[in-house]
């Protein structure tokens, strides 16, 4: 049995077309696929709450990250800093070496230098004058139940 000429070079068309869209769809089945990196916060001096995926595969989620970010503002100016989203691959690390899926608690996120500077001259210490609080590169969190030493050498490990 032969297949017409016509026919054949429709199926052809339409099969080329059919594996063009496999690179397509594959892109498509693998960001459904790809691992996504969340975050659990509550915060101890705003008394919020955030469960956040804020990237996906290589890539980080813009509104997410805003969100971050105005979760973590200054709790006593209310402003609000651009926080470093490496700091946040560095707290989902750190819940996955500990092996918990509970909150962090935070203590102190982004941090004005008018903040920093009054902290600095009112407190008797433990205030840097160049904080990375305030180029949004640093955290105080805990979580409740784990050991401060545990996730001090969880987040030195990493």
């Amino acid at each position: 049995m032969t297949i017409p000429c016509h026919a054949r070079r429709r199926f052809l068309r339409h099969g080329a077309a059919a594996v063009a869209t496999l690179p397509a769809f594959s892109l498509a089945a693998r960001a459904r696929t790809a691992p996504v990196r969340e975050l659990a916060l509550n915060h101890l001096h705003t008394h919020e709450r955030i469960e956040i995926v804020y990237a996906v595969g290589d890539s980080y989620l813009p509104e997410a990250l805003g969100s971050l970010d105005h979760f973590l503002r200054d709790h006593y100016s209310g402003a609000v800093g651009r926080i470093d989203p490496k700091l946040h691959d560095l707290l989902h690390a750190v819940r996955q070496v500990l092996g918990t899926e509970r909150p962090f608690h935070v203590i102190s996120g982004y941090r004005a230098p008018e903040t920093n500077a009054h902290l600095k001259a009112t407190r008797g210490g433990g205030v840097a004058t160049r904080s990375l609080h305030m180029e949004g590169r640093a955290i105080d969190v805990r979580i409740p139940g784990v050991p401060l030493e545990d996730l001090r050498d969880a987040a030195l490990s990493l």
